[in-house]
Parts: C-alpha cells; sequence; structure tokens
C-alpha cells in the first residue's frame, strides 16, 4: 500500500480546503472523512454543500459516484469467506486502491484471502486518509494545489500497475481493452461511479461469454 500513500495526502488536503471553503468546521471536514472515507463522494458533497444543494440532493449525488462499489462488493464475497458482521466492516472502509490491491495479492497468494488482510489495506488507506484530512483542515491554504504537485497522474499509474499483471493471456487482455474503450467513450454522458459500473459489468459479461465458448471447444 505505501505507493498509494502520496497520492492519499495531497487529495485529502484538497478536499479538506474545499471544505473549509464551504462553511465547514475543522470538525465537521474531519468527520466527513471519518464517517463517509470516499474522496470523490466528499469532493462532490462539500461543493453541494457549498452551493445550498438539499441533503436529499448531495445523497443522492455521492451514491451516483460511488455505485461502482457493488461490483467490488460482489467480487470480494466471491473470493472471501466473511462473517455478516466482517462484511459490514469490510463494506465501511472499502476503497477503490485497497480492493485493487488486495484482488492482485489474493490471485497470486490465496493464503491472502482473509479478512484480516483486507481491512489492514482499508485501515492503512484510512488512516493516511484522515491524517491527511486533518492537515489540510488546520493549514491547507499554505500548502501548494495538488495539480502543482502532479498529483493527479498518481492514482492511475497506480491502478495501471494493478491491472499489468492480470492480463495474463489474450482474454484479459482483450476484456480490459473493451472496458477501458467503453469507459472513456461514456465518460462524457454518465456520471463517473455509473462509468465504472457500466463498463465493468459490460466487460465481465463479455468475459463470460468467451470463457464460455472456449470452454466447450477445449473439451472438445
Amino acid at each position: 500500500m505505501l505507493p498509494l500513500w502520496p497520492g492519499m495526502l495531497p487529495f485529502a488536503v484538497a478536499y479538506a480546503v474545499t471544505a473549509r471553503a464551504a462553511g465547514l468546521s475543522v470538525f465537521d471536514t474531519c468527520l466527513m472523512s471519518l464517517t463517509v472515507f470516499g474522496g470523490a463522494s466528499q469532493f462532490a458533497a462539500a461543493g453541494l454543500f457549498a452551493q445550498g444543494a438539499s441533503g436529499l440532493g448531495i445523497v443522492l449525488t455521492t451514491f451516483l459516484l460511488n455505485v461502482r462499489h457493488v461490483l467490488y462488493g460482489l467480487s470480494l464475497s466471491r473470493d472471501l469467506a466473511l462473517t455478516p458482521v466482517q462484511r459490514l466492516t469490510a463494506a465501511q472502509f472499502l476503497t477503490d486502491e485497497a480492493y485493487g490491491v488486495v484482488t492482485l495479492e489474493a490471485r497470486q497468494d490465496p493464503s491472502k484471502r482473509t479478512f484480516a488482510f483486507l481491512l489492514g489495506a482499508e485501515l492503512s488507506l484510512f488512516t493516511v486518509w484522515n491524517l491527511s484530512t486533518l492537515l489540510g483542515a488546520l493549514g491547507g491554504e499554505v500548502l501548494p494545489s495538488p495539480e502543482a504537485l502532479g498529483a493527479g497522474v498518481i492514482f492511475p499509474l497506480a491502478f495501471l500497475g494493478l491491472l499489468v499483471p492480470l492480463l495474463v493471456d489474450r482474454l484479459t487482455l482483450v476484456v480490459a481493452l473493451f472496458s477501458g474503450l467503453l469507459a472513456w467513450g461514456l465518460a462524457q454522458l454518465l456520471p463517473g461511479g455509473l462509468v465504472v459500473l457500466v463498463a465493468g459489468v459490460a466487460g465481465a459479461l463479455l468475459g463470460a461469454y468467451f470463457s464460455t465458448r472456449r470452454t466447450p471447444e477445449a473439451q472438445a
């Protein structure tokens, strides 16, 4: 998880500065990071709060941004045997980065398909995110912006590093290219969370289609 930490810090600071500018107190700003723990959702909520949006509007917006977590949950429920309490706990702290790392590591080493490994990855980012939020809430105005630091490239590069080891054959490469191109095409039409959900489901269906076709042929 260490390579992902530098990317968390500037974005958490930027969220804190946005929230403080929207009128949230230091306590409110940090409380949102503790309870919501979702970068894009917190940015959106802070912006909508500044615009005087209704509570329902804020909830619906953040729901659309995070709907991709449905896919993450389905994937983890297939790979990890969790109790109901463990599922609720893991769901609260789940992030894109933790899901990507745990999925990759669990496929390479089945012994890591445990609740402890998943929670450790999640709490690693949770700690960094909240400490960075506090830093931004207290002194964010004197810190450089994430854009000036070039932080926007950190997460895409990190996810690319997680993706490449999973491209083990032609099928996974085709599915990855299809999903990426579909997401790129939908990016101007749908909210980010829905883009990931639609592209993920479409890619999964494509992979399932080719897998079921390939199995009978291999047996023949």
